[in-house]
């Protein structure tokens, strides 16, 4: 009985354990201190974020002017639409990064929140264009209307425009962290709008594309393709939802 007991209770950390975890929790500690209050640290990361947006859109443009080679008679297509946008979206990022001593030195708050948040919506309107075009190909595989899509497309990215628009107004005017606060929450809703395109149209796209036959080499490239990008995309706007409602909650 007493092995059995003995052997039934949680074993306690020992002082040399708790003291080595101790340790290793200080100098991560420091270590992040070290990063956080380094202005290399700081240029090395913002200038490797920059050459990496840099060459995302260099990729984009690349596929854009491709794209209008092969087949220039079909004029501006939802794909052509989409490769311009992220060429843009990702080369606002890569200026911003690339001249992050100066955004952050603009004495009115607001010019400083336009340029870090006007690449998030654009990044929006880019990869729900995605889903847009998705979205055309899944009622047109199901023999149904697909008029309206575009119209929600636009209605739904003005609405977002118009409201953030009126929020960096409201900001430069009155410096109010209130405002601040309802504009990261918008933020982390525009992603959870996002993140559900995704996973609806995303979803419904892969799912039926594996109904058919995947005999052709083309085929179940385009599977891997819907599945690994709905996979992608959804984590990201997820990731960035819960980023900026917890953000939101600190602020407070």
């Amino acid at each position: 009985m007493r092995k059995l007991v003995s052997s039934s209770l949680p074993k306690l950390p020992s002082p040399e354990m708790a003291a080595a975890e101790g340790g290793v929790a200080l100098a991560l500690g420091g270590w992040w201190e070290e990063v956080n209050g380094s202005p290399a640290w700081q240029d090395g990361a913002f200038f490797s974020l920059s050459a990496a947006y840099a060459l995302v859109s260099a990729v984009a443009l690349v596929q854009l002017i491709r794209i209008q080679l092969r087949v220039p008679e079909f004029g501006w297509t939802t794909q052509k639409v989409f490769h311009l946008m992220n060429f843009i979206v990702n080369g606002v990022r890569a200026v911003v990064f690339g001249l992050h001593a100066h955004v952050f030195l603009f004495q009115t708050k607001v010019y400083t929140l336009v340029l870090l948040e006007l690449p998030g919506l654009l990044f929006f309107s880019t990869y729900t264009l995605l889903v847009l075009f998705w979205a055309e190909i899944y009622h047109q595989a199901k023999n149904l209307p697909t008029g309206k899509l575009r119209i929600i497309y636009i209605a739904v990215n003005s609405f977002i425009y118009v409201i953030q628009v009126c929020i960096w107004i409201y900001l430069g005017i009155t410096d109010n962290p209130l405002v601040e606060l309802v504009c990261k929450i918008f933020i982390s809703v525009i992603s959870f709008i996002a993140l559900l395109g995704f996973l609806i149209y995303g979803g419904r796209l892969f799912f039926m594309l594996r109904r058919f036959p995947i005999e052709s080499k083309g085929r179940r490239k385009k599977l891997y393709e819907v599945g690994t990008v709905t996979a992608i995309c959804f984590t990201c706007f997820l990731i960035r939802c819960i980023v900026c409602f917890a953000s939101s909650r600190i602020g407070r």
